[in-house]
């Protein structure tokens, strides 16, 4: 039985137990998306609870995300091959065992083993079958509704992560997040047991060639977009790996992208002889699939952008503790529930296409605020309304970008469109950060190196070394953290006062550039917007599948 008829036949019975399975589904996104927050605020911490250092952390996330992105599309095939259910079961499992391995980690290699590898290969599995499960669980009427929810889920765990980690860290320690962690795994396996799903009607073969090639290709460009803020992205920082004169950036891209290219020559070939292909080459000639793609990459890119800077401001430029930092993110979080649920209600028939056009304009708007509250004077007060305001256009994307991508083929395929719709967004969160982040340091380098060559009582021997240092990357620090390295360091006041001046204004200067490129890459989603449909039709058939795929 296809999954087009198990849905239909089993229609009555999916709306009926609906609500638990929604709670189901959105709380599993809401733990895949939870991790990575948490971690970035408890660092310290489990550095020094794991005898490590805050580069072997950071090593450790940079793992996880690179994980996740590469296996997405093997996990949604994997999720074809012996049923969504039971591969979102078998997902938990991993996961949940992740869980608590990193829970009680001693050491670094065993925190890598929990949490980088077993949590990102149950994540890889579990997140492409959330979307096989909403087309196989809700009649079309209803997917909007819950695709929303459940990308709303996940985004709100980026927002009130920094407020659960920082309240583990400060009260008890980050294991907990991780314990508990296994309890909501516990919890959601039981739900699951409403689900609905169809079993294989054939026993399909998995393509071992594809696999290793999209891995390989994927792992590549995610990972070179990781280490571009420390490598540079083509010419090689200070002491940094290279190739002849250029940076490793740079090659791993460039490798990456050739790898996938031979990866979609191979599944070509692979369809003409009669095999089954890891990607069926013809699904992205989909326009709708397409377009939705670009949209949700474009999505990702600016929240995680937004993400990374909006910490900073808070946490570094005016000193807040984690929690007072997660709570000055929670409006985004409200917004986003707000919109997520109330628009497919009252708009159940509204234009995917305008919905997210005026979601972006909400976006722009957001940052455009934040752009001009953006001065030494700023209190956090500043970041209220706009976040809200990012939260309502983040929801309204969410609400409607699910939906397009599995209404734009065969529920037979939602699993496949699940794989590549998280390695979209993964990919667009990952090269969002690293955009962001470069130019957030770009721009602060220029501006201290302006500033701090106007600073007097500074020998011109030290202003030379600073600068040179500078050029290898300022970081991003507060005013407390640099008035103690200058006192560590016998600065006199007067030249300490300057330089701080000096840090201020540079972080400033960061910050509004960063927030204006935020700006600019919303813009250019709008451009992507012009092949979503005007109207959200039901997926096409099983017999509708070649249309629905374009020509071969």
């Amino acid at each position: 039985m296809t999954d087009d008829a198990i849905a239909k036949s089993s229609g009555a019975t999916a709306v009926a137990g609906g609500g638990a399975v929604l709670i189901m589904l959105a709380t599993a996104q809401f733990l895949m998306a939870l991790d990575t927050s948490v971690m970035n605020v408890c660092i310290a911490q489990v550095a020094n609870d794991v005898h490590t250092t805050v580069t072997g952390i950071q090593s450790a996330i940079t793992l996880y995300t690179l994980v996740m992105a590469s296996l997405m599309i093997t996990g949604g095939k994997l999720g074809a091959l012996i049923g969504r259910k039971r591969i979102f079961l078998i997902g938990c499992i991993v996961y949940g065992c992740g869980s608590m391995t990193t829970a009680l980690s001693p050491s670094l290699p065993v925190l890598l083993i929990g949490w980088s590898l077993l949590e990102g290969i149950g994540a890889a599995m579990i997140m492409p079958a959330i979307v096989a499960l909403v087309a196989g669980n809700f009649p079309a009427e209803r997917r909007p509704a819950a695709y929303g929810l459940i990308a709303a889920a996940g985004a709100m765990a980026v927002a009130v992560g920094p407020l659960v980690g920082g309240a583990a860290a400060t009260y008890a320690t980050w294991r907990l997040v991780f314990a508990g962690e296994v309890l909501i795994v516990v919890l959601i396996m039981i739900l699951a047991r409403r689900a609905q799903d169809a079993p294989p009607d054939r026993r399909p073969k998995l393509d071992p060639v594809g696999v290793l090639l999209s891995i390989v290709g994927l792992a590549s460009i995610v990972y070179g977009v990781l280490k571009s803020s420390s490598w540079g992205w083509v010419q090689p920082k200070p002491d940094q790996p290279a190739l002849f004169g250029i940076s490793l950036v740079f090659w791993l891209m460039a490798g990456g992208g050739m790898v996938l290219y031979c990866f979609a020559l191979w599944e070509r070939r692979v369809e003409k002889r009669g095999g089954e292909p890891l990607v069926t080459p013809g699904i992205l000639r989909n326009a709708r699939l397409r377009s939705g793609l670009n949209s949700f990459f474009f999505q990702y890119m600016i929240q995680a952008g937004t993400f990374f800077i909006i910490p900073l401001f808070l946490s570094v430029s005016l000193g807040l503790s984690p929690i007072a930092t997660g709570v000055r993110l929670l409006p985004l979080s409200i917004g986003l529930l707000l919109t997520a649920v109330l628009v497919p209600r009252l708009l159940p028939h509204g234009s995917p296409r305008r919905i997210v056009r005026v979601g972006l304009l909400t976006i722009l708007v957001s940052l455009l605020t934040l752009l001009a509250a953006m001065d030494v004077t700023a209190s956090a007060g500043v970041v209220l309304v706009p976040l809200f305001l990012m939260g309502l256009g983040v929801g309204a994307l969410a609400s409607q970008l699910g939906a397009v991508t599995v209404s734009a083929v065969p529920d037979s395929q939602s699993a496949e469109v699940g794989g590549l719709q998280n390695t979209f967004m993964f990919l667009g969160s990952s090269l969002g950060t690293a955009l962001v982040g470069a130019v957030l340091i770009g721009a602060l380098t220029t501006s201290a190196i302006t500033g701090i060559s106007g600073v007097t009582g500074v020998p011109e021997s030290v202003k030379q070394e600073a600068t040179v240092k500078m050029q290898a990357g300022v970081p991003f620090v507060s005013d407390a953290q640099l008035t103690a390295a200058m006192n560590e360091a016998g600065v006199p006041k007067a030249t300490a006062d300057q330089v701080l001046a000096v840090n201020e204004q540079a972080r400033v200067e960061g910050l509004q550039s960063a927030l204006a490129l935020l700006s600019a890459l919303t813009i250019l989603a709008l451009f992507a917007t012009s092949r979503l449909p005007k109207l959200l039709t039901a997926p096409p058939g099983e017999g509708d599948e070649a249309r629905a795929q374009g020509p071969a």
